[in-house]
């Protein structure tokens, strides 16, 4: 006989049913280490067939932690178990359980390590960079209020305004000696950046492409891993929720907005690419993509237009890493 799991993850301690046969024959709670659970469930199911649990914070460290042990992990998708999971994280663990020995569930692809590191690098340096900004306004805000503007562009002046006024010195100065340290801090992981862009064969060929840069382009290889992941190019554009959704009702049939779910980092950075695309002009950025999304602007508007450039940038980035050729300007595809 074989054993079906059922792991109800929370940050601190974690569910675990066991079924045989269509019954439950163990369930306990213990701490949320994967190392733990793994000898419980070796002690208690030594047949296991499918253990089961759902995407969250924790499901990329159990997978691969799990995994590494030799427990066949499966991690399915949070909204589709949620009309069989009660409130309780013990009920929750029997349905997951129910699902893994009934095999009605949508397992989802679980981001490498390596991925996740380039990811969390990313997310790191856009944090510090928007902290700069929120200081660097904070700053800007408490000394207009004592009549001393900071030109644009001239935050070193900042000092020289403070000359003849100690007590708000007192204040600006702290926040003036953050800003400049975050700011190093973000340089530093720039540079970390950079050099993971240009050891990265994949993001060298997608900076081909006008307007995508190094964070677009690493982003965007971190996200995608291995191009076999997708079937079609096509379907990278619904999978970023670049794409419309339909409603139907009766005789009412229309295309709504646009899904907007997976990454939305990554999503809005291809949007940014193709503002780039669409508002820069240079020979650089002359291609068949750009003056299609100039068409289409003169037609829909620029988001609507630009959104559709981004989405067209996800199939033809796609079907670069997947055929390993250059972007063509004229054909706006691959070469």
């Amino acid at each position: 006989m074989v054993e079906y799991i059922g792991l109800d993850v929370s940050l601190k301690d974690t569910a675990i049913s066991i079924r045989e046969d269509g019954k439950r024959i163990w369930r306990g709670k213990y701490p949320s280490d994967p190392q733990l659970l793994a000898q419980i469930i070796r002690k208690h199911a030594p047949h296991a067939k499918r253990v089961v649990f759902e995407t969250g914070p924790l499901s990329t460290w159990f997978y691969h932690a799990l995994t590494a042990q030799g427990i066949p992990a499966i991690c399915i998708e949070a909204r589709h178990a949620q009309k069989v999971l009660n409130e309780t994280d013990a009920n929750d663990a029997d349905g997951l359980a129910q699902l893994a020995e009934a095999g009605f569930y949508k397992s989802v692809r679980v981001e490498a390590f390596d991925s996740m590191l380039t990811r969390a690098l990313v997310a790191a340096r856009n944090q510090l960079l928007s902290i700069s900004t929120q200081l660097s306004n904070q700053i800007r805000g408490l000394m207009k209020t004592f009549g001393l503007i900071v030109p644009k562009g001239r935050d070193g002046n900042v000092r020289e305004l403070l000359d003849e006024n100690d007590g708000l010195a007192s204040i600006i100065v702290p926040l003036l000696e953050a800003w400049r340290d975050i700011r190093k801090r973000a340089a530093d992981l720039d540079h970390q950046l950079l050099a993971a862009a240009r050891e990265s064969q994949a993001t060298k060929l997608l900076m081909t492409i006008p307007g995508v840069g190094a964070v677009t382009a690493v982003s965007y290889v971190a996200a995608i891993e291995d191009p076999e992941n997708f079937r079609t190019s096509r379907s990278v554009g619904a999978w970023l929720g670049l794409t419309t959704r339909r409603y139907q009702s009766g005789e009412v049939d229309y295309d709504a907005h646009i899904s907007r779910r997976g990454d939305n980092h990554l999503r809005g950075l291809l949007y940014e690419a193709a503002t780039v695309l669409l508002t820069r002009t240079s020979a650089e950025t002359e291609c068949s993509l750009k003056s299609w999304g100039l068409k289409l602007r003169e037609r829909l508007g620029f988001k609507r237009a630009a959104v559709a450039v981004a989405r067209k940038l996800a199939v033809v980035m796609h079907s670069m890493l997947k055929t390993g050729k250059v972007f063509n300007a004229l054909a706006g595809a691959p070469a």
